[in-house]
């Protein structure tokens, strides 16, 4: 009678169900990581090259690089 009274332990899909709420959680968790990552680095990331390569002269850098001795095979 005793036992009668308690209730039954939830067994059958425990895992299951715990394995969905996870997966959701994982879910929202990486792809707020993802989001994260795309506004705060890689935004201006692409900004930063964008500005760089606005303003930038090549055959000046090369110039510069060949004045300093940077190549071996150019005098």
């Amino acid at each position: 009678m005793a036992s009668s009274a308690l209730a039954k332990s939830q067994m059958r899909g425990l895992l299951a169900r715990r394995l969905r709420i996870y997966i959701v959680g994982a879910l929202v968790v990486s792809l707020g990581v993802a989001a994260f990552y795309k506004f705060a680095v890689g935004e201006p990331r692409k900004k930063a090259y964008a500005d760089f390569y606005r303003n930038y002269d090549s055959m000046k850098d090369f110039e510069e690089m060949r004045k300093a001795g940077v190549f071996q095979s150019i005098k």
